[in-house]
């Protein structure tokens, strides 16, 4: 039996509303264990990196938007239980979200990346696409319920 690695990530990630009331996403894409669903613009801070640099660099990777943080809304922690099989890990997620205003930038995808496609939803579209846990969270921040 291989020995358990233990993995910790923090990540940042910004809620955004739009001025009609939809949420910006981003579609996971085919190099990820969750392809297809889609999350809050965000991701992993890098080591020395402020967690608000990170949300604000991630926010611009994945959907060419600039923004400006507003406000600190979460901070999330998830365990997931320990995955065994050849690359056994207990893995810690802490997560950091931030109600964030787009200021500038134009929408589109990233190219080669962990996302591929960015969209704003409307509170309908969001009871129809896949979410991963994340975007769930942000949800219940961004209005108040799952959905």
């Amino acid at each position: 039996m291989s020995a358990i690695g233990r993995v910790q990530r923090i990540a940042a990630y910004n809620v955004c509303i739009d001025a009609a009331g939809r949420l910006l996403l981003c579609r996971l894409s085919a190099v990820t264990e969750a392809a297809g669903a889609w999350t809050l613009p965000g991701g992993g801070v890098e080591f020395g990196e402020h967690p608000e640099a990170a949300a604000l660099r991630e926010l611009e990777e994945e959907t060419g938007l600039i923004g400006t943080i507003e406000a600190l809304l979460a901070v999330d922690s998830v365990h997931r239980p320990v995955r065994l099989g050849e690359d056994a890990t207990d893995y810690h997620s802490i997560r950091i979200l931030y109600r964030t205003t787009i200021v500038g930038g134009d929408l589109r995808p990233e190219i080669a990346g962990s996302t591929d496609r960015a969209a704003w939803h409307t509170r309908v579209e969001l009871e129809t696409v896949p979410l991963v846990a994340t975007s769930e969270l942000g949800i219940r921040l961004a209005y108040g319920s799952a959905s």
